[in-house]
Order: structure tokens, then sequence, then C-alpha cells
């Protein structure tokens, strides 16, 4: 890892994690923490600057220390502070452009690692089934984070050409979750009860937030012998889980409606501050989205200590019990199945034939 890390970010869960990461790196000499707030607790040995990444003071920032290593966290879809949707964008998206400009400008910078989703490539439904770093979105969001993570990687590509000397590496993450997650679907899966669109079971999948540091870590440093830590990878947990199982595992019940009436409930969650149920949420809650990792283990030489499913368990213990005990549930469930009804030939197809939607395989209740 560089000598001098500069963070952005800082005053999050995650990027104040991160940095009490970095400050255990021997090969480390400084950690330059930055936000626009301060963190309610501060990591003893990080040297944290309250800048607003947003403002051309970055760059002094970054002169001033003679960082070499910029991890750039502060691309979130969730609001901090006093700040709405608008704040949000506005770090996202201007506040990366003038970070990038700032690093452009420093003769000492030489590493770049910048946190994305796997949300730019949408849900749509005539996807593939499994995406990867080289796959087109079907259809760009008109806003919200996703839009938000389209035009930063676009910034940070443009950086890429105009500074070669500098290694970029791009994580797009798939949903983050563990006990202390936050994110809006994290929000959206500690309801009391899942509304879900009506004939639609999405496939999802999930990265754990301790696996999230630790890929960090890596794409911080050199690489190692036969890995590239520069370019884009696609970071998630093995497998991948339907909605109806999320639901089950968390003793949640769900309330299936049709998609216009999911979006009045968004609508009215978001105004209550429940949670962030933004239509690209929708989207995703109705398609599902499934990302390969081949280039993040063959190339990167990660490979993340937690499954998708393991990554859920932790988050579901951490929340609790559920209104339904999934034991209970899980047990109902099976007893259906075996029923004499559910072996029966549907008309047109085999008996246990389940329908699915068009695209990646979004199954049909």
């Amino acid at each position: 890892m560089g000598k001098v890390v500069l963070v952005t970010g800082a005053a999050r869960q995650l990027g104040d994690r991160f940095v009490r990461r970095v400050l255990r790196d021997p090969e480390v000499d400084r950690v330059i923490a930055v936000d626009a707030v301060a963190p309610e607790h501060p990591s003893a040995g990080a040297h944290f600057v309250q800048a607003d990444i947003r403002q051309p003071a970055i760059a002094r920032v970054l002169a001033e220390h003679a960082v070499d290593t910029v991890v750039h966290l502060n691309v979130t879809g969730m609001a901090f502070g006093t700040g709405g949707r608008a704040t949000v964008k506005e770090t996202n998206v201007i506040g990366t452009m003038q970070l990038l400009g700032a690093c452009q400008k420093s003769p000492t910078v030489r590493r770049l690692v910048v946190k994305s989703s796997t949300s730019v490539y949408g849900s749509a439904p005539r996807d593939p089934a499994v995406l990867t770093e080289a796959t087109a979105p079907k259809s760009l969001s008109s806003g919200g984070f996703a839009k938000d993570a389209v035009e930063v990687e676009g910034y940070v590509r443009g950086f890429a050409r105009r500074r070669p000397d500098v290694a970029v590496c791009v994580l797009r993450f798939a949903n983050i979750l563990g006990p202390d997650a936050e994110t809006p679907l994290a929000d959206y899966l500690s309801l009391p009860v899942l509304p879900t669109v009506f004939g639609y079971d999405p496939r999802l999948q999930f990265v754990h937030e301790d696996d999230v540091i630790d890929v960090l870590a890596i794409a911080s440093r050199e690489p190692r012998r036969g890995t590239l830590n520069s370019g884009t990878f696609n970071i998630a947990g093995d497998g991948v889980l339907l909605l109806s199982q999320c639901s089950r595992r968390l003793g949640r019940p769900t309330v299936p409606v049709p998609l216009p009436a999911v979006t009045w409930i968004g609508q009215a969650l978001r105004t209550v501050g429940m949670t962030d149920f933004s239509p690209e949420q929708i989207r995703l809650l109705t398609h599902g989205r499934v990302v390969s990792t081949v280039e993040m283990r063959e190339t990167l030489g990660f490979h993340p200590a937690f499954t998708t499913a393991e990554t859920f368990g932790d988050f579901a213990r951490s929340r609790g019990p559920g209104l339904l005990p999934p034991e209970r549930t899980g047990a109902a469930v099976d007893r259906l199945a075996a029923a004499p009804f559910a072996s029966r030939p549907r008309p047109g197809g085999t008996a246990g034939t389940t329908r699915t939607a068009p695209g990646r395989g979004a199954h049909r209740r």
C-alpha cells in the first residue's frame, strides 16, 4: 500500500472501518481521513481533515500531505447528516469530478480506488442471466444512485485516459449487507412486512461488509504476484438467494402488490423516512440482478470469506426475530410443497414446473 493514503467518506461506517484497517498496515506512514462532517469516534492515528470534496480545497489536501493513494468511498445512495437526495447526488458526481481534477494535477498520486456498484447494469427483463464487467446495460436509469454510479465511472475512465501513470481500480459491489450495513436494501429488509412485486421473485446477490474491507485493502496496495488490481471488477459472494428465501429467513411476511401500487408504497415509505424505496430498487426487486465474479477471482485474486447465503444469515441474525419464526415458516412451506395439489401437472407443462420472467430468470410465483 502507498505510504500516504487518503480516504474519502471517512465519517461513514464503511469509511471509518477501512481507515482503521489501513492504520494497521505497517507499510503505511500516514492516513488522511476526509469527510464534510466529523466522525463520531475519530480513529486514533489517522489525520482527519474536515473538507467537502465538492470544493476545490481537496486539491490543497492532496498537495499538503503528498498523497500517493486515494480511496474514494464517498459514492453512496444514502443521505448522511442533514443532506437529502440533492446533496447526495452533488457529492457523488460533483465531488468525484473535483476529486479527480485534484488527482490529475497531483504529481504524487499513483493509485486510485473507487467504490462503485453493480447497479450500473440496471435491472431489465431482457438482461442476461449473469452480467459480466463488459455487459452494456439494456436501459439506463433516469435518476437515483444508479445514474450517479454510471456518471462517476464515466469520469473515472476519462481520468484514467488522461493519467495513464496512475493505477485505477473500480470495484462494483453487489448489495452490501452485514450487522452494521447502511444501505437502502438493508433498510428495506428491516421492515416488519416486505412489500414485493406481484408475480416476481428476483434473484439477489450480496457481499459481506467484512469482505468489502478486505477487497478494498487488496485494491489499495501493490498487486500480489500473479494478480492485477487495475481495472473494473464485480465484487459479490458466491451463490444467489430469491427474495422469498430472504423473507423466510428473516421471518418477515411479504405482501405481493401490483407494480403501480409498489411505486405508491415506495413514495409513502420515503415520505415517512422508513426507507429509500427508490424506482431503481423497485426494478431490482422485480427483475433481480446477478453478476459474474470470475475476474474478481482470477485477475484480482480476491476470494470472499462469505457466500451470499452466509452474508444474509449474518445480517438476519443482527436484525432479530421477525413476525414469523423462520422455522415455522419453513415447515409450513415444506408442508405446502408436499401437498397432493402441489404435484399436479399444470396445463401445458409438467409437474412442478416454474414459470420464469423473461431475461435473467426472475422467478414467477
